[in-house]
């Protein structure tokens, strides 16, 4: 998916990437050899904290982690050729992110989100049970608010490819690409401490014990230690006019 969305939005291969709401760089590291400089931005400490360890274990010198929301970083104008968002978009304040986004994008640059279900949004008993444990752990740690109440009917109510197309972008196409995916316990639980509703931060000292629980939940639902699903990672691209 990554190629792809380089070859559809035209990187230079000299431009600069800004990976919004980065998580732990799930999109930034592998698309940073398109790019001369990459900023991999994320509120939660803790998330930058990880995408520097894996930059400096990768030897990556042309990443830039910063600290911050999408709605206060701090940026030049025209100074990025492609902004990318990934599974993050609806927690934002899209109409101020975007057109924060638009202004930092040179003429004729892309801004891409990018998302693909959750695997406990699935219908497998897995599925069913992962998504179980999480809203168990979500109201024993108090972490519901993290999720923005309403954003489903926000978004219904008003389509991402509205709110790109009133902050002036022009809409560029959507890609889609199927795989089969095997997550062991430990991507699972590495995966859910990327989100914003159950990072390590709001784990805190409760982390082994929602590991136990977790491998509680669903070690019996799995004969090799392995959970299948066929993933569908999707970006949807628009582009800045020239």
């Amino acid at each position: 998916m990554t190629a792809d969305l380089a070859r559809s939005a035209q990187v230079s291969g000299r431009g600069r990437l800004l990976d919004l709401a980065c998580g732990t760089g799930q999109l930034a590291f592998p698309l940073r050899h398109w790019f001369a400089e990459v900023w991999a931005v994320d509120q939660e400490p803790d998330m930058v904290e990880v995408v520097r360890a894996k930059a400096a274990t990768a030897e990556a010198p042309n990443f830039r982690p910063v600290v911050s929301s999408a709605e206060t970083l701090g940026a030049q104008p025209e100074y990025f050729e492609l902004a990318v968002i990934g599974n993050a978009f609806h927690r934002l304040d899209r109409d101020l992110a975007t057109g924060r986004i638009f202004s930092w994008l040179q003429s004729g640059g892309h801004l891409a989100l990018c998302w693909s279900p959750q695997p406990w949004t699935g219908e497998q008993s897995w599925q069913r049970a992962l998504a179980a444990a999480l809203d168990r752990w979500k109201a024993a740690l108090g972490a519901e608010h993290r999720i923005p109440a309403g954003w489903e009917e926000a978004r219904s109510r008003r389509p991402d490819s509205e709110v790109l197309s009133d902050a002036g972008f022009e809409l560029a196409g959507s890609h889609e690409f199927a795989i089969e995916h095997r997550w062991t316990l430990p991507e699972l639980a590495g995966l859910i401490r990327s989100t914003s509703f159950l990072p390590a931060a709001v784990l805190g000292d409760q982390a082994a014990a929602f590991d136990a629980d977790l491998a509680a939940s669903l070690g019996h639902r799995s004969d090799d230690g392995a959970f299948t699903e066929t993933v569908s990672f999707v970006y949807e691209l628009a582009r800045k006019p020239d």
